[in-house]
């Protein structure tokens, strides 16, 4: 991996924190391309990395192994089928574009065999806090997957799918998850200004909850119905509190948003999927 070269199409927030996460990690920041079309934006990676950098995508992805499209889903079409003609076959072709699909990647490319792994971020990847999925295509191999998860797994947790079609389960959990998590504190925070607290004092209380509440459920062995049940005394103030939640369906209301969300992700998938015309 420290010998590979990357190729970065795209020089936005999530190729920033995967720069950041690998060079942290120890990779080589002479080992790392970056395309983009704004000038300003390659300046300002090069003075904070010191990446070689590019205007020109076909030159940026020359003699790379990795190549990452860190690009908007609109745009993943055009650029695939724009360095089509001088991809490598020894090259893997990771996509952290929301929602378009290992097929339609494969089929624009137009090469025999690529290897391409599709990957599914989430914006807590920005402070290296992040939570990926990936799914590959049969073209990867054993070395490129561990290169994969290896350039994910430096902004926090990456994970393989078997299937793609999770991949719309996954955006549906841990890609629009931090909302979720979001407007629960917000709704939290705004129910403590109007208790009495200061705002700036509910929100260091609920952001300090929060954040230590993930930390004991990642370190703790039980299930998180567990760990709330013990943090629930008989007859007490956080029983009294659930029991609101629980009479206002709020187990219901999260499944439903997942369901919309996932049904959303493979609508989107449908429509970004189809061929310019």
């Amino acid at each position: 991996m420290k010998d590979c070269k990357i190729a970065f199409i795209g020089g936005g927030n999530m190729a920033r924190s995967l720069i950041g996460g690998l060079v942290a990690d120890g990779f080589s920041a002479q080992h790392i391309h970056v395309a983009d079309p704004s000038a300003s934006q390659l300046e300002s990676i090069n003075s904070q990395h010191g990446v070689h950098t590019f205007t020109d995508n076909i030159a940026a992805i020359k003699n790379c192994d990795i190549i990452i499209l860190a690009i908007k889903p609109q745009q993943l079409q055009a650029v695939v089928k724009q360095i089509a003609p001088s991809w490598q076959t020894s090259s893997l072709l990771i996509s952290i574009a929301a929602g378009i699909r290992l097929e339609d990647i494969n089929r624009w490319l137009d090469q025999s065999a690529p290897a391409i792994v599709r990957a599914m971020p989430n914006t807590p990847s920005l402070v290296q806090a992040g939570a990926t999925a990936l799914c590959a295509n049969e073209h990867v191999s054993t070395n490129q997957h561990e290169m994969a998860e290896s350039v994910l797994r430096s902004v926090g947790l990456a994970l393989w799918v078997d299937d793609e079609v999770q991949i719309d389960a996954v955006t549906a959990l841990s890609g629009s998850g931090p909302a979720y998590f979001f407007l629960v504190m917000e709704a939290m925070e705004k129910a403590a200004i109007e208790l009495g607290l200061a705002p700036e004092t509910a929100r260091l209380l609920c952001l300090q909850t929060a954040f230590g509440s993930a930390k004991m459920a990642l370190e703790s062995e039980e299930s998180t119905e567990v760990l709330r049940q013990r943090v629930t005394s008989p007859g007490g103030t956080t029983e009294r509190a659930l029991h609101e939640l629980e009479d206002g369906d709020l187990r219901g209301l999260f499944e439903n948003a997942l369901v919309a969300a996932a049904l959303r992700s493979r609508e989107l998938a449908t429509q970004l999927g189809k061929d310019d015309a």
